[in-house]
């Protein structure tokens, strides 16, 4: 058995930024000493999916080893509980109310990532990086359209990509869009269709001279599921035609991983990559019955909500001769923070007077401590979650009747201890009054003005919209991002 060493760090809320150290400090010029990256983003994979992460009848060989050759999370999170919101804060370091996805994105709406929060591909690109993205996008209402960015518009030079959901399902979709053009009829399933794209891109139409960031957004396990036949029978023995499907969905995702990490094997470019692993939000449905069979790893709620459950999830990291294999980490961590460490890596200065949300991680890599400067904040749905250090509130958004939770002793969010720390809370929540205000200062008032249907869980298996998505030529499918 893989013996995991546990890399122990210090965090210290709202102290200054730790800096990575001089030698990150490399100049656009130095191409040849800047790793690749590759985001590898799963669409609601729950933390108890994966093998590495303790799911004993997981089938997810891939994930696994790549856990045991770099660094496993056991306090990742995403930034948001539902899909738009956990993407943009991936792409821009600042929490999803301040960037203004504050939720997900129906077809259509006016929400969309601004061009003016300066994206990480973007940035990348100006400092001399080729840049690419496959798979979902659901960073606009009006996806290929002039009305608003689309992924070339935030920096990408090459991309194949879907509004949201692949419909009619992950079998053989017909509304991808590559650079601007629906292609039509995929020749294969979701994933393993776009780990083909990305290793085409790789091989034949990125620019050799320079490091690139990939981004690689499954629409696996998200509903409507469809998984081949060869990864159903990997799971033969599960009775139930849906959780067989769904746990079969899983293991078409990580097959559509492995096959990339190989590509990179084939090129010679793992040693000189920088690969990050996780999931935009925790698992759809309820975990029992219909397709949303995703496992919340026994934390409380699942996507959509504050606890644990809603928005903690895989974070796995592989950079070799830079993150020891086997090694583990419990210093929390948020998507936002994505942002800031991949800067730091490719030695970009981030944006001049911009609030970042996020932390550079880059000395956990090597065990080293780092000080948080800004809280970790979730909002959807009418609902907040707040956490300085261990402990958590969440609350409903008008911050009346909170609750309070010590995750180092009750990670499963089943003790209120509101009655029993009243000074700790009462300190708490003047800072996340304060912090929500600031936050909400700077972000569009489109929460305030764009009508919240979009906030109305979507059953599993439902259609969504009716219209026609006028950049394929099938119905549209929502599904809740």
């Amino acid at each position: 058995m893989n013996r995991r060493r546990r890399v122990t760090v210090s965090l210290v809320l709202f102290a200054g930024l730790s800096s990575w150290g001089a030698p990150w400090s490399l100049s656009a010029g130095a191409a040849d000493m800047r790793p690749n990256i590759v985001l590898f983003l799963a669409d609601d994979l729950g933390y108890g999916e994966l093998g590495c992460y303790g799911n004993a009848a997981a089938i997810t060989p891939n994930l696994d080893r790549f856990a045991a050759e770099g660094l496993r999370f056991t306090d990742c999170h995403s930034a948001g509980s539902v899909c738009s919101p956990s993407r943009s804060a991936l792409l821009t370091g600042r929490t999803p109310y301040r960037n203004g996805v504050f939720t997900w994105i129906p077809e259509q709406s006016p929400i969309h990532l601004r061009s003016s929060e300066q994206a990480l591909p973007k940035l990348l690109a100006s400092a001399g990086y080729d840049t690419c993205h496959v798979g979902k996008w659901h960073l606009n209402g009006k996806f290929n359209s002039p009305d608003q960015p689309q992924p070339s518009d935030h920096g990408y030079a090459w991309w194949l990509a879907t509004q949201n959901n692949a419909a009619p399902s992950h079998a053989f979709p017909t509304n991808f869009v590559r650079n601007g053009q629906p292609i039509g009829r995929a020749d294969d399933y979701s994933a393993p269709f776009i780990a083909a794209e990305a290793i085409r891109w790789l091989k034949e139409k990125r620019d050799p001279q320079k490091p690139f960031f990939l981004a690689v957004w499954t629409h696996e396990p998200h509903y409507p599921i469809a998984s081949a036949e060869v990864y159903e029978q990997l799971h033969a023995n599960i009775a139930d035609r849906e959780e067989r499907t769904y746990r079969a969905n899983v293991t078409q995702l990580d097959d559509a991983f492995g096959r990339l990490l190989r590509s990179l094997d084939d090129m010679q470019l793992t040693d000189s990559t920088l690969v990050f692993f996780s999931s935009d939000n925790g698992p759809e449905g309820d975990g029992d019955k219909g397709p949303g069979r995703g496992l919340a790893g026994g934390l409380r709620g699942r996507k959509r909500s504050m606890y644990e459950g809603g928005h903690r999830v895989p974070g796995l990291a592989r950079w070799p001769g830079k993150i020891a294999a086997g090694t583990e980490s419990g210093v929390p961590l948020i998507g936002s923070d994505f942002f800031p460490t991949v800067l730091a890596a490719a030695g970009v200065e981030p944006p001049v007077g911009r609030k970042l949300d996020g932390l550079n991680l880059l000395p956990i890599f090597s065990g080293a401590g780092v000080e948080r400067q800004v809280p970790l904040y979730w909002r959807w749905g009418g609902k907040v979650a707040y956490r300085e250090g261990d402990w958590k509130i969440v609350v409903d958004e008008s911050l009346e009747r909170p609750e309070l939770y010590n995750l180092s002793t009750d990670r499963n969010e089943t003790k209120n201890l509101a009655a029993q720390e009243s000074e700790r809370l009462a300190a708490m929540m003047t800072r996340l009054r304060a912090h929500t205000t600031e936050v909400e200062a700077e972000g569009p008032d489109w929460w305030r003005t764009e009508p919240l249907n979009c906030l109305k869980k979507t059953p599993a298996g439902a259609s969504g919209k009716k219209h026609r998505d006028k950049t394929s030529a099938v119905p549209a499918t929502s599904g809740g991002g």
